[in-house]
């Protein structure tokens, strides 16, 4: 009979390991998408404020230039279409490279989400 008994209690123990190492398992999973779920929403937030800032000082530095070439050629709109065409030129830029920019995010957003 002892056997038999030692056979239970080994069984005993090797569910209650089982079910400490499922909760804790849990616990760790719920841990790892609150940092990752922190560390997006912050980034984020981020991007959001630095972004709108840059964004504004931009336009201003963009209405600058268009003024200061406009008085240089004395033709306001004339001011205005070459900044216009530096900003089309960027955007073309931009979208010839495109695909690296998508790697480049994309390993940066990897190494931080499975490190």
């Amino acid at each position: 009979m002892s056997v038999f008994s030692d056979i239970h209690n080994t069984t005993d123990k090797a569910t209650d390991i089982g079910e400490r190492y499922i909760k804790t398992s849990r616990q760790y999973f719920k841990l790892k998408v609150f940092q990752q779920l922190s560390h997006t929403l912050t980034t984020l937030a981020k991007i959001v404020a630095f972004g709108s800032f840059a964004f504004l000082g931009i336009i201003f530095l963009a209405v600058a230039l268009a003024l200061k070439i406009g008085e240089l050629l004395d033709s306001i709109v004339v001011g205005y279409l070459i900044v216009g065409l530096i900003f089309i030129v960027i955007a073309a830029i931009v979208y010839a490279i495109r695909e690296r920019i998508t790697k480049l995010i994309i390993k940066s957003l990897s190494l931080k989400f499975f490190n």
